[in-house]
């Protein structure tokens, strides 16, 4: 089972939680049969299933009678349930003794990544007397947290991201001039990835100049444009080991096919990288200090000082993302801007930090990777200070 009980119950005493309610329809809840591991046999789950860890005595569940035996790998008394009165029943009898629940729910849906169970079943749950909170922390700790081999596959990802984006400038340094397009970077960083042993879930984003300005254009074998001089070049690139349990490095880089940067773009890339250093150096000022950090204050440290710059409308999405075994991972967000992230920062989990700047004429951003240890926090490679010449 992917759920140790005794360490969700310590967890639930910690915060001061009765109960853990696992519920999936359908498959609607996939955090739920993950963390059960019905992933598999989710498709075979077409009635409701609830499952309650209680932060004391042993774990108990609610199965349709003629799915009785989708339970049967998880711990603990199951009972069943037939007719819609019967589920009734069975859910009371289930939350018996519960003042205050965990569900995947995320209050004014500010945190979507968690908001899994729908408003109905919150309802019903809630008509019992029953308080029901998020679930959210407690997610990242069982499904966000790094192993001592997950972080050293991300080192080993990072170690090598970095060579294919040197090797990316390099080739846009020596072709400049010369006839060079998006996507032929592109395909030349994608088989660089093959050489190096990453896989990703998508290729890299190579972007130039006017088309940097869009934090997802994707150059494409149709939808691209020709690398002239004295342009930015912008390039996001992201992967991991093909091996179990490896978890994502993502990194941003930006260039410049001159001699010389412009002072319009190096003060877009100042503004951007010193809202990225606030940000690192609130997350290691916290971790030192033992001090509870959450993710909306790491995106606020960031944006005040690009808004001080002159560039808050300008920085149009959060400030950094979980890192896990999906590039996008299922840890706190350092977001205040497009949710309200108030998930903490707990020892063990990955995250980016990549402040942009994007106009319709250019786009710079700089993208750095941090762990969060039990007393400290770093950042896991090279930081950009300044825009790369590539002339």
């Amino acid at each position: 089972m992917a759920l140790p009980i005794p360490a969700v119950q310590h967890a639930l005493k910690n915060d001061g939680i009765d109960g853990w309610l696992l519920y999936d329809f359908h498959g609607s809840n996939p955090i739920a049969t993950r963390l059960t591991d019905l992933a598999a046999s989710s498709k075979l789950a077409t009635r409701r299933w609830y499952y309650l860890v209680p932060a004391e005595g042993a774990p108990r569940g609610l199965v349709h009678a003629i799915e009785r035996h989708n339970l049967d790998s998880l711990p603990g008394e199951k009972r069943s349930y037939a007719g819609r009165e019967q589920l009734a029943d069975g859910l009371k009898d289930l939350l018996r003794g519960m003042k205050r629940v965990a569900m995947e729910y995320s209050p004014g849906n500010a945190i979507p990544y968690v908001s899994r169970v729908d408003a109905g079943t919150v309802e019903a749950v809630r008509q019992l007397g029953v308080d029901v909170v998020s679930s959210g922390d407690l997610v990242q700790r069982f499904e966000a947290i790094w192993s001592d081999e997950a972080l050293a596959t991300h080192r080993t990802a990072s170690e090598r991201l970095y060579r294919i984006k040197d090797r990316a400038f390099q080739l846009v340094n020596e072709r400049i001039g010369r006839g060079l397009n998006e996507f032929e970077v592109q395909q030349a960083m994608a088989g660089w990835f093959a050489e190096e042993g990453l896989i990703s879930d998508s290729a890299p984003v190579v972007a130039a100049q006017e088309n940097a300005g869009n934090p997802h254009y994707q150059a494409s074998k149709t939808l691209h444009r020709a690398i002239g001089t004295n342009e930015i070049v912008l390039l996001d690139l992201w992967g991991k080991l093909p091996k179990p349990g490896a978890v994502f490095a993502d990194i941003t880089w930006v260039g410049f096919t001159g001699s010389a940067v412009p002072e319009k773009y190096a003060k877009a890339f100042a503004a951007a990288r010193d809202g990225r250093n606030a940000a690192v150096e609130l997350v290691k000022s916290a971790a030192r200090a033992g001090r509870e950090l959450r993710g909306f204050e790491v995106d606020r440290a960031t944006r005040q000082v690009i808004e001080r710059a002159g560039y808050g409308a300008q920085f149009i999405h959060r400030t950094g993302h979980s890192l896990g075994q999906e590039v996008h991972g299922n840890g706190v967000h350092m977001d205040d801007y497009e949710t309200h992230d108030e998930r903490r920062l707990i020892p063990g989990t990955g995250f980016t930090i990549e402040p942009g700047i994007y106009t319709a004429e250019f786009g710079v951003r700089t993208e750095i990777n941090m762990f969060v240890g039990e007393r400290d926090a770093e950042v896991t490679g090279p930081m950009q200070t300044e825009i790369v010449t590539l002339a």
